[in-house]
C-alpha cells in the first residue's frame, strides 16, 4: 500500500516508517513544513496527488500544561486539522488512521479501560483529541482511531530519556508515585499499527505495552533504573505537589485484549519492551 505519515520527523513517525517500509509498503513522510494539516486546500491538494490507499496522522500538539492557556492553537492543530483531513480522506478514498490518547478518559473507572468506555478528557489537550475522534467517527465509514499512552523511545524528549539524563547529574530523583498508566515503546506501537492497518478491521483500537493492570511513573522509574544498574535514589512524589496546570487522570492504563482480539497483535509486556529498548 502506499502510506502517507504525517508528523515526521517525530518520536513516533521515525520509527514507524522504516517499520511500515520494511513490510513492504511504499511510504511517504511529511513534515508539517511540507504538509500543514490546519491548512485545508494543502492537504486537498496533497492528498489528491499523492493518492495514498491511508494516511497515518501522527501530526499535532502534545505539549500537555501548555494547552491549558492555548486553547485556539492546540485545537487548531488537533482538531481542525484532523477535520480536514477526514474531509479529504472521504473525498478521495482513503483510509484514515488518527493517534489519540489515554487522556481522553479521567481515571475513574480503576480498571483498565476498553476502546468502548466512555471518554471523559479532564483537560485541553485530551479535549482536542477526543474531538478528533468524534470528527473521523462522523465523517467517515473506513477509519482507524488508535489510542496509545506514556509514549517513549530514541527519538525526541520523553520519559525514559529524561531520568537517564537526570540520572546522571547524580542527584536524587522525584517521580510522581500516583499516576497509574500504560507506557509505550515506540516501536511496539509502531508494529500494532502496522498490523491494524493489514487487518482491514476498522475501528478504535488502544495499543500500550502490556502490564498488569498497569505501573506508576514511579514503579517505571525504578524498572528503568533496574535494567541499566543504577542506583540512583528516587523519591515518591504526588501529583497534587507538582501544581501543574493540566490535571491527568490518576488511572489511565489501556486494555489491549481486543486489539489482539480483532488483529492477532500482541505487544511486548513492558518489561520486555524496556529491555529491548534500553539494550539496544
Amino acid at each position: 500500500m502506499r502510506i502517507i505519515v504525517t508528523g515526521y520527523p517525530g518520536l513516533l513517525s521515525l520509527d514507524l516508517v522504516p517499520i511500515l517500509q520494511a513490510a513492504g509498503h511504499e511510504v511517504v513522510p511529511f513534515t508539517i513544513g511540507e504538509l500543514d494539516i490546519t491548512g485545508k486546500e494543502a492537504v486537498f491538494r496533497t492528498l489528491e496527488n499523492i493518492a495514498p490507499e491511508v494516511l497515518i496522522n501522527c501530526a499535532g500538539y502534545t505539549a500537555v500544561d501548555q494547552a491549558e492557556g492555548e486553547w485556539e492553537a492546540v485545537f487548531r492543530a488537533n482538531t481542525l486539522g484532523v477535520h480536514h483531513l477526514a474531509l479529504a480522506c472521504d473525498l478521495f478514498k482513503i483510509v484514515l488512521c488518527q493517534i489519540s490518547t489515554d487522556y481522553i478518559f479521567d481515571g475513574q473507572k480503576r480498571s483498565p479501560y476498553l476502546p468502548w468506555d466512555l471518554p471523559q478528557p479532564l483537560n485541553v489537550y485530551g479535549a482536542s483529541k477526543l474531538a478528533a475522534e468524534f470528527l473521523v467517527e462522523k465523517l467517515l465509514n473506513r477509519f482507524y482511531i488508535v489510542r496509545t499512552s506514556s509514549l517513549y523511545g530514541k527519538h525526541g524528549n520523553n520519559f525514559v530519556r529524561t531520568i537517564l539524563e537526570k540520572a546522571g547529574e547524580g542527584n536524587p530523583l522525584s517521580i510522581v508515585c500516583d499516576q497509574m498508566m500504560s507506557p509505550t515503546w515506540s516501536v511496539n506501537l509502531s508494529q500494532g499499527l502496522l498490523r491494524i492497518i493489514d487487518s482491514g478491521n476498522f475501528g478504535v483500537y488502544h495499543v500500550s505495552d502490556r502490564t498488569e493492570g498497569g505501573v506508576s511513573w514511579y514503579d517505571f522509574a525504578q524498572a528503568v533504573f533496574k535494567i541499566k544498574g543504577l542506583e540512583q535514589e528516587i523519591i515518591p512524589l504526588y501529583c497534587r505537589e507538582l501544581n501543574r496546570p493540566a490535571p491527568r487522570p490518576s488511572y489511565s492504563v489501556l486494555d489491549t485484549r481486543y486489539l489482539t482480539m480483532a488483529t492477532g497483535y500482541e505487544p511486548l509486556h513492558f518489561q520486555e519492551a524496556l529491555e529491548r529498548f534500553l539494550n539496544d
